[in-house]
């Protein structure tokens, strides 16, 4: 056999990771769509518990790795998590088949992003693992090899949003979402999931071996040191004791002061705690006291990064779905497909920089690792100016070209292309042996701090109208009574508090008990149930009555937009509350929806945002500042590193 070719359990790999990145971002290309359109959460709660699920996924590798290299192997741990995994997408289903039933429909999403969470600790940091030994040590292959591996991922980060989003983003002939159609995104997401999982097991025996025959990753692995080390930790009780403490003060300070949640809490405690127990370390020499802190404040710099980056699946997607442009020859294209471009990016470009290094390697000009991340940094922020200028004074009733969308992301994808590959390389070379995992799982703290912070950003997203609150067609009817300037809705008990604020608008209300009922004007309860013997029991029913001196209020085109689409053809009834900030619609007598036409606009560190121009602004300046910063530090940097390239 040829030295330059590779193993056949390479390209079992390849199949494995890029089914599993199929379901991942399949998965996350219709999430907090599915959130907003079909359980009518608003963005700023889609946006933190994206945000919490994203950061949990890079967090929870860490106890995954561990288990691994422990007690199971990467064998056992790729299956485990794999059929976790499987579950929770399949959870995802199921919660999109009661997505009308709010309650029903959170519980199994809850349950859901949990598999999804735990199972990819499991899978993720095996899978990579398993690469590097199928090849002998010091076989030159082994960076080709992670090249096409890396070339797997991006295939199924390809293909996941056109399917999963072709599936699950459906639109209706009047241009309205359809909320059902979700659940068949999440099914191929589970269905990919099933064939990395089937692939990998049939095949792994067969495939997955050593060059010696015998099987890869079916046992745990001890590390071993290469450098001779001998000294071992000096962190003690009383130290650890101590650590615990501060975590403990930084947990309430973080919950209870700053009013952060659960998740965010626990990740942004984690990031400080950790990296502070491992740098007073009292058995650290000097020089690598200095290389890791250049992976600490390497890691501080990836988190700006990464959290303007990963908008790509919150507020980018809801700017794609709201204020884009989708026309491409006749049809409209689903918001969600544009999480593609950015792997079609790197399959393209990914070669062209790798001979741009080589080419300025071999001139001794190729920038160190510090400025390339810098550049990456910078990039990001030009991406971020680009779409910036694109809204810049636009009149929200226009939608803008999706051309600078596609702009952003290949910009983007330029500035990962600095960044990413020198991350987990760069801890590899800088740490002491004996906390090499522990700094490569501050490193992935830091990448789950980020991906928290992104769903922290991206509640700043500026709503025009904001939906407060929606009863869906299951749980109230509505008649047309004789007196045709009034319209009454009817409501289920489960729906009286929902609609409690409805009371402060100038709607009649009342709630009907058996003696109201009775003495109700002749025919109510046969013209409002068809049958007098169906009328409901006592406490429930809740009677909202459009009056006829509704007040009136002045909405901008954009605003009823974003209500009733310009070429809805239902029918609808609405009415301002009798402050002019609220509007209670009734779409085509199918759900009933509380608007504030008013919302009050976010705010960053005392800062209005007013229109996208401020909230894109926000990461230009981010970004900006952190490459600038990181590029006045980077000749420090570099001699911290004590002689490591």
């Amino acid at each position: 056999m040829s030295s330059l070719k590779h193993p056949k359990g390479l390209y079992l790999l390849f199949v494995t990771e890029m089914w599993e990145r199929f379901s991942y971002y399949g998965m996350r290309a219709i999430f907090a769509l599915y959130l907003t359109k079909a359980l009518l959460f608003d963005k700023a709660f889609a946006s933190n518990l994206y945000g919490s699920y994203t950061g949990l996924v890079y967090l929870t590798p860490l106890l995954g790795g561990y288990i691994a290299d422990r007690y199971w192997g990467n064998r056992r741990s790729i299956l485990v998590g794999g059929i976790m995994m499987a579950c929770g997408q399949f959870m995802m289903f199921t919660s999109g088949m009661f997505y009308e039933n709010v309650a029903t429909s959170s519980s199994f999403l809850y349950l859901g992003l949990t598999l999804l969470i735990l199972g990819n600790g499991f899978f993720k940091p095996n899978i990579s693992t398993m690469v590097g030994q199928l090849y002998p040590e010091g076989d030159k292959r082994v960076d080709s090899a992670f090249t096409i591996f890396y070339m797997g991922i991006n295939l199924g980060a390809f293909i996941a949003p056109l399917v999963c989003g072709g599936l699950g983003e459906v639109y209706d002939a009047n241009g309205m979402i359809v909320p059902s159609a979700f659940k068949w995104g999440f099914l191929a997401a589970g269905i990919g999931m099933i064939i990395s999982i089937i692939s990998f097991e049939m095949l792994k025996n067969k495939y997955i071996v050593k060059p010696d025959g015998s099987p890869v990753g079916a046992v745990p692995t001890k590390v071993i040191s290469t450098n001779n080390e001998t000294k071992k930790s000096s962190v003690g009780a009383s130290q650890l004791a101590m650590w615990s403490g501060i975590a403990v003060a930084l947990f309430v300070l973080f919950k209870g002061v700053l009013a952060f949640d659960l998740v965010g809490s626990f990740i942004y405690t984690a990031c400080l705690v950790a990296p502070a127990t491992i740098i007073t370390d009292k058995s650290l020499t000097t020089v690598e006291k200095q290389r890791i802190w250049v992976i600490f404040i390497l890691s501080f710099f990836v988190i700006f990064f990464w959290s303007a980056f990963e908008q790509a699946g919150a507020s980018l997607t809801f700017f794609a779905q709201e204020q884009t442009d989708r026309s491409f020859m006749g049809k409209s294209i689903p918001s969600s497909y544009f999480q593609s471009i950015n792997a079609v990016a790197i399959v393209i470009f990914a070669p062209l920089f790798a001979l741009l290094w080589t080419k300025l390697g071999s001139r001794n000009m190729e920038p160190a690792s510090p400025v390339k991340q810098a550049i990456g940094l910078f990039l990001l922020a030009v991406g971020y100016f680009i779409i910036a200028l694109g809204v810049k004074d636009l009149d929200p009733n226009i939608k803008v070209s999706m051309m600078w969308l596609v702009t952003l992301y290949t910009v983007h994808t330029f500035g990962e292309l600095c960044l990413s590959p020198i991350g987990l390389s760069m801890v590899v070379k800088l740490a002491p042996v004996r906390f090499a995992s522990l700094l490569m799982g501050v490193w992935f703290l830091s990448t789950a701090s980020a991906n928290k912070f992104a769903g922290d950003l991206s509640k700043l997203y500026p709503e025009e109208v904001k939906l407060e609150k929606s009863v869906p067609a299951s749980v109230f009817s509505i008649n047309r009574l004789s007196n045709d300037s009034s319209v009454t809705f009817t409501v289920d008990s489960n729906s009286v508090q929902a609609m409690s604020e409805a009371g402060n608008a100038n709607w009649g209300i009342k709630l009907l008990s058996d003696n109201d009922a009775k003495s109700t004007e002749p025919g109510f309860m046969e013209k409002l149930f068809g049958k007098k013997e169906e009328a409901p029991k006592k406490d429930s029913l809740l009677a909202i009555s459009q009056m006829a001196s509704t007040p009136t209020a002045e909405l901008s085109e954009f605003k009823m937009k974003q209500i009733i689409p310009a070429d809805a053809k239902f029918k609808y009834v609405k009415q301002f509350s009798a402050d002019g900030n609220r509007l209670y619609v009734l779409k085509s007598s199918q759900v009933l929806e509380v608007w504030n036409v008013n919302p009050e606009k976010p705010k960053f560190v005392g800062i209005e945002i007013k229109n996208l121009y401020d909230f894109f602004m926000i990461f230009v300046v981010m970004a900006g500042v952190a490459s600038i910063i990181l590029y006045l530090l980077s000749k420090k940097l570099l001699k911290m590193m004590n002689g490591v390239q």
